[in-house]
């Protein structure tokens, strides 16, 4: 009986797998061209995003204005962060709030304060983005607990 029980589980659990993610908004299949991490310094300049963030041992312009907090990208982190964490924190900033700042400083009404870039950032440029900050992060696996 037990036995019966544990395969009728595994086949609902593959037959959930199989159609989690599908549907017309899956990401599935999406995948853009590689992009240029020195054209990305440039974009990442050329939009201003150095005025609210820095990039880990990256030399950037000094910011023109004074944001509240600059939210620090790069570095190393236990987080793995695919290229689709990246196109989606840029495109939808609000899709996943930062975490380990004050949430008055990187929020306002529920929504990311980073400005939308939707209508001005050429694809190119999007893509050299992602290109240039995937570059400047380095994956550290969490020790292992004994």
């Amino acid at each position: 009986m037990r036995h019966k029980l544990f395969i009728i589980l595994v086949v609902i659990f593959l037959i959930l797998l199989i159609h989690c993610g599908g549907g017309a908004k899956s990401g599935r299949g999406f995948r853009m061209p590689d992009g240029d991490p020195e054209k990305g310094k440039i974009a990442f300049t050329d939009l201003k995003c150095h005025e609210c963030h820095t990039v880990k041992n990256v030399e950037l312009p000094s910011p023109s204005g004074s944001a509240q907090v600059k939210v620090m990208l790069g570095g190393e982190t236990y987080e793995i962060h695919t290229y689709g964490d990246l196109v989606t924190s840029i495109i939808n900033p609000s899709h996943r709030i930062i975490r380990g700042y004050p949430k008055e400083v990187v929020e306002k009404d529920g929504k990311s304060r980073m400005l939308n870039f939707n209508s001005t950032m050429t694809v190119q440029q999007l893509i050299d983005l992602v290109a240039f900050l995937q570059s400047h992060y380095k994956f550290v696996p969490p020790e292992a607990i004994n």
